[in-house]
Order: structure tokens, then sequence, then C-alpha cells
């Protein structure tokens, strides 16, 4: 095995074990300790890609949101000649409902976080996160536009940032506990969709 291969592969058993060990314990309860004998690296090994625990969760919300992008990605060169909008769409609001679960790994992540948001250093790593989110929404509305299914006069990167706002928005939410039927993550991909597509109801879709 190459010496890439290999540390992409210890990478990715790294994830894995935290992933799972938050969704077991909640990311408080989790310690390197738990990481290590989950996962089977040293503590050396582990600071060989990370500089703390927090350090290390983040890279999990970084490898979900990659997973995301691949499944976006994917389903648009799937496509081939890519005049299709509702293939690529689908990826982005057929896991929408994720965004209000308090059982969401990436939401557990979150709350951690942002209860220690206090700490310069872990409010640096959740903005350059919100920033990371925001440019890859802005990835997805470009290619769309770049294959003619996304209008030209929208900006991509005002909007990427309102879709963020509103995605954060929605997360918090469910985090908190608060029930609202006024406005829900299926209405969100309705509204994402109105912007993006406009006119779509008119023609008769519905969009998801």
């Amino acid at each position: 095995m190459k010496q890439e291969e290999r540390r992409e592969q210890t990478k990715r058993i790294l994830l894995e074990a935290t992933e799972d060990l938050i969704r077991e314990q909640g990311c408080s309860q989790t310690t390197l300790n738990d990481i290590m004998k989950r996962s089977g690296l040293s503590k050396g090994a582990i600071f060989h890609y990370v500089s703390s625990k927090d350090e290390l969760f983040v890279h999990v919300l970084r490898a979900k949101l990659a997973e995301q992008n691949e499944q976006f990605m994917s389903e648009v060169n799937k496509q081939g000649d890519i005049k299709q909008f509702d293939g690529p769409m689908n990826t982005i609001t057929n896991s929408m409902w994720r965004l209000e679960s308090r059982d969401d790994v990436s939401n557990l992540i979150f709350m951690y976080l942002i209860g220690k948001s206090d700490q310069p250093e872990i409010a640096d790593i959740v903005a350059g996160f919100y920033r990371e989110a925001t440019a890859t929404s802005k990835l997805w509305i470009v290619t769309g536009q770049e294959a003619g299914v996304i209008p030209e006069s929208i900006d991509a990167e005002r909007t990427a940032e309102l879709f963020e706002l509103l995605s954060f928005g929605l997360r918090m939410r469910g985090l908190i506990g608060v029930n609202s039927h006024a406005f829900s993550t299926k209405d969100y991909a309705e509204f994402i969709i109105d912007i993006l597509r406009p006119g779509h109801r008119k023609e008769g879709k519905d969009g998801l």
C-alpha cells in the first residue's frame, strides 16, 4: 500500500471511530483515550492529523460536507450533458431533514463547539467551517449556472450565504428542541428551488 493510501485509510479509520463514539455517548463524554481504543491508533498517530479533540470533531464535519459534495458532483457527472436540475438538487433536498435531527452527528458537534465559542480558537474553527460550507453552496450554484439550469442573474455568493444562514438556523432550532410547522425543512427546500429555478411552480413541478 502506498504511503498516501495508508494515510487516507488511517484518516478514515480515525473519523469513523470518532463519529461512532459521538453517536453512542455524545461529544463531551468522548475522550481522546476513547478514540484511541476504538480506532486502534496511538496518540502520536492521532496528533499527526489534529492538535486537539475539538479539531478532530471539525474534521468529522468537513468529511460529512465532502461526502455530500461528492454525491452532488456524482449526480452532475452522471447526467453527461447536464441540462437537468432535479437530479443534483435532490441530493441536497433529500438530506435536509438532518438539519433538524437531534441525533445527527454534525448537529451534535455544532452544539458542542458553539457551547465553547467563548474560546477564540474554537470560534475560529467554527467560523472556518461556516466559510467552507458557504463556499460549497456557492460551488453548487455556479455549477448549475454553468450547466444553464440556474439563471446567471443569481448572485451565487449572496445566495449561498443566505442558504447557509438558514441552514444554521434550522440546525439550532432543532438542537434546542423547538418544534415549528411554520417553516419546515421541506419549506426550506421549496424556498431554495423557488430561488434557483424561477417559475418552476408555473410549470407544474413541485421540485422535490
